[in-house]
């Protein structure tokens, strides 16, 4: 009996090993793709057009469109949401700044931008893959399920855009802001 326990044993050990070390050289390279938002970008809309072109020419998954759809709608209402909800927070007593003497808060995002990547790109992913399968290509009307989608987005997106005004965030920044002092007094009228 202690032979067949060694056999799967080791069976098992050079498939973990390989699963450890597949897992490190991905975390390596996920690390190294951290700083390169750019770049992670482009890859994502690479294997966006990829999986596009892929139901463009199978003609089907139009379902499995849908419901990517609405995941990364998801993401991205959790993208452009503060991580504290000032709705929440007001009644707690602690609020965004409102005045100019009130303290600076800084956005900070509920989904930060690198998990928004990650999340999409992987989700791009697993649509790809479903697509081999047949049992996913359930036949739909696409043009209902686009109108569907095009009305959520909307009001989703209005009702996100009207919480950032009624709380004054902006979920975006340019860059730092550059402050050049008072600018002097000019007199428009001339000395005699």
């Amino acid at each position: 009996m202690e032979g067949v326990g060694a056999d799967a044993g080791s069976a098992v050990a050079p498939f973990a090993k390989w699963r450890d070390e597949f897992s490190r050289t991905f975390q390596y390279y996920l690390d190294r793709s951290s700083p390169n938002p750019v770049h992670r970008w482009l890859g994502t809309l690479a294997v966006a057009a990829i999986y596009v072109l892929r139901v463009y020419y199978v003609q089907g998954f139009y379902i499995v469109s849908y419901g990517l759809g609405i995941y990364i709608l998801n993401l991205l209402i959790g993208f452009l949401s503060p991580k504290v909800d000032p709705e929440l927070e007001a009644l707690d007593g602690a609020s965004l700044p409102t005045r100019g003497s009130d303290e600076f808060k800084p956005f900070i995002r509920r989904l930060p931008e690198f998990k928004f990547w990650y999340s999409i790109t992987k989700a791009f992913c697993v649509a790809f893959l479903m697509t081999f399968f047949s049992i996913f290509d359930v036949p739909v009307f696409w043009p209902i399920l686009l109108c569907y989608w095009i009305v959520l987005f909307v009001l989703t997106m209005k009702r996100q855009i009207l919480h950032m005004i009624k709380y004054k965030y902006i979920p975006f920044s340019i860059g730092k802001q550059r402050y050049t002092g008072k600018k002097p007094a000019t007199s428009s009228g001339g000395s005699d």
